[in-house]
């Protein structure tokens, strides 16, 4: 008696027909090779579109960061007077009217790695703050170009 549970029951002729080789068929390597060459051109297209964008994104977060301590030196001006000699007085300072920190973490590096350049007074400006590019070095075009604010 079978119950509602049961699984059939296979006779060894069932299975058999099931995995002959007359009806299993795999890609042969022509095919796969074919496949492989498609992807490649599919790849060599797409891949410079976005790997070129990667330098504009660090222009951006660099272009972010600057405008941030930037805000972050004038809370400083207000709260003190004048603005610091160095980016590491927006984390401490031992003025008496200090009233920070005016970054929640360290001064960060540029995208690139690069220390970013703060100069007081400014040349441009009451202050400069310069990141220096991918290149490290003033002056450059494109993604080594310098931003500044």
């Amino acid at each position: 008696m079978l119950s509602q549970y049961s699984l059939p029951i296979f006779s060894r002729s069932s299975t058999k027909n099931l995995y002959s080789k007359s009806d299993s068929r795999g890609f042969t390597l022509i095919e796969l090779m074919i496949v492989m060459v498609i992807l490649g051109l599919l790849a060599s297209f797409v891949a410079p579109k976005m790997f070129g964008k990667i330098g504009s994104s660090k222009q951006k977060t660099a272009q972010t960061q600057i405008e941030m301590f930037s805000t972050a030196l004038d809370m400083y001006r207000l709260d003190v007077g004048n603005y610091p000699n160095s980016l590491d007085a927006l984390r401490t300072s031992n003025d008496p009217n200090w009233q920070g920190p005016y970054l929640p973490k360290e001064v960060p590096k540029d995208p690139w790695g690069n220390a970013y350049v703060f100069k007081f007074p400014g040349e441009k400006g009451e202050f400069d703050l310069i990141s220096l590019g991918s290149d490290g070095k003033q002056g450059g075009e494109g993604v080594s170009s310098d931003l500044s604010y």
